[in-house]
């Protein structure tokens, strides 16, 4: 038998597939009894070899031993994924139970295994909504916001934002300014001084031996 689990939230498919596991583990007693419990649980990843994997299509060892097979996460391996490819009708038919999980497998890849599987479950963790507030630094930097500056900069920095990625940001919408700008217009003129400042400061910054960070907030309070 096959089972597939797949999906972004690896800690809950994970968990779902290894409960199932151990449940088939468990009801795989055998006739005469297995020592300790039941059915050897057998894990093969990508550290295996593609000879690990084929072998555990042999299943039965001495004195009838049963097994389950969790194959987790193969399919970044490609010699591996075309052998789980070649296996998947054995898998199908074979009276041991095999469970595998890929977090993110193509297309044509879930298509084949679940072709083969007695059931499949999905678990994609929830998608996050791109945090683009850094960027309302740039609109505060245009608008000449020194309060929107300031407090969005600290709220950045509190969010784990790194001040290069900061700086990042702020060259950019500087740039952007630049290129928006009619030349010798108050705007325009501006635009190519924060440019000049902001191209500068992490040069500055090391010849000093003064951190990004500190450089960026004595640039944000200067702001004009």
């Amino acid at each position: 038998m096959l089972y597939f689990y797949s999906g972004t939230d690896r800690k809950k498919a994970r968990e779902e597939m290894n409960k199932a596991v151990a449940h088939a583990a468990r009801g795989r007693l055998q006739v005469p009894p297995q020592p300790a419990g039941g059915a050897r649980v057998v894990r093969i990843n990508d550290t295996n070899s593609p000879d690990d994997l084929y072998a555990s299509l042999q299943g039965g060892g001495l004195f009838g031993e049963s097994h389950v097979f969790v194959i987790d996460g193969v399919s970044e391996n490609e010699e591996m994924l075309a052998v789980l490819l070649r296996m998947l009708e054995g898998m199908k038919q074979s009276d041991e139970n095999f469970f595998v999980y890929e977090m993110s497998p193509s297309a044509d890849t879930r298509r084949a295994i679940e072709r083969y599987a007695e059931k499949s479950e999905r678990f994609n963790a929830p998608k996050k909504e791109k945090d683009n507030s850094v960027f309302a630094l740039a609109n505060a930097l245009r608008r000449v916001d020194k309060k929107a500056l300031w407090a969005g900069y600290q709220r950045e920095l509190l969010k784990g934002k790194e001040p290069e990625e900061i700086h990042g940001v702020l060259f950019w919408g500087a740039k952007d300014m630049l290129l928006k700008s009619k030349d010798g217009t108050p705007e325009n003129k501006r635009a190519k001084k924060l440019v000049a400042e902001l191209a500068e400061l992490p040069h500055e910054a090391r010849r000093n031996n003064f951190p990004l960070e500190y450089a960026l907030e004595r640039f944000v309070l200067s702001v004009a």
